[in-house]
């Protein structure tokens, strides 16, 4: 059975948390709302899953994230915050959480995520196939958030389409122009080259709203700078090389 701890100064949500992971098939090894206990008890009972609530006593949820990666824990965090601001998600990311959460969230919802993210196996080898699908697309869509890149625009979805292709087979972005866009432009029912136009068009508005900060803290470095933009397959492979690294499929 994995491990699952729970750090949530909500006593009630706590409970709740609780309840429903344990109904998930988690042991849930530790419960607390304090963030200077939390990282004890992390460090001694090393669980498999972690909820950590951006407010905690003692020590913040950013304090508990930054702990862990210095100490090198292997463990799959879920972050739960009140905040909406792309800063806030884009940070968060950066220190290493799988998943943020906006408050108010079920604790149904947040055990799913935590199911998913234990990867335990299922009777039927297609559940888990998409179990860790849907995971590849929320942590696309933090990055997306984290970035700049409005679900609305066309671009969105395309990239998202491409950064899946990529994932499944690497040598995908060696015919971008042949392969990646023309099965793009098919599933949308458009053509290749407004598939390029659009995803280029997605990757300029993240660079003209001027968030190259939290681009360089999304990929652990600084990849690039002033009004410089990666080109499509450029940044296709960045997103979907920063999933595989991460052990996501």
């Amino acid at each position: 059975m994995k491990r699952i701890m729970i750090l949530e100064s909500n006593e009630n949500f706590a409970k709740e948390l609780e309840a429903r992971c344990a109904e998930a098939g988690f042991e849930v090894c530790g419960v607390t709302g304090d963030g200077k206990e939390g990282l004890k008890l992390l460090e001694a009972l090393l669980p498999n899953v972690a909820i950590v609530s951006l407010h905690l006593r003692t020590a913040d949820g950013f304090t508990v994230l930054e702990e862990l990666r210095r100490a090198g824990r292997k463990v799959s965090v879920i972050v739960l915050g009140n905040y909406a601001e792309d800063s806030i998600v884009a940070k968060t990311i950066e220190l290493g959480a799988r998943y943020y959460l906006m408050k108010p969230v079920s604790a149904e919802l947040v055990a799913m995520r935590a199911a998913e993210l234990d990867g335990e196996a299922s009777p039927r080898g297609e559940r888990v196939e998409r179990r860790r699908a849907g995971s590849v697309e929320e942590r696309i869509t933090n990055i997306f958030i984290s970035i700049g890149i409005p679900p609305h625009i066309k671009g969105y979805g395309y990239l998202r389409e491409g950064i899946k292709m990529a994932i499944e087979d690497p040598k995908v972005l060696g015919s971008v122009t042949k392969k990646l866009y023309p099965v793009i432009g098919e599933k949308y029912e458009t053509s290749a080259s407004k598939v390029e136009r659009a995803i280029r068009h997605a990757i300029e508005v993240a660079w003209n709203r001027g968030r190259v900060d939290a681009i360089n803290a999304i990929f652990g470095a600084r990849v690039y700078l002033g009004s410089e933009k990666p080109t499509n397959s450029e940044f296709i492979a960045l997103v979907a090389d920063k999933l595989i690294l991460e052990d996501m499929v």
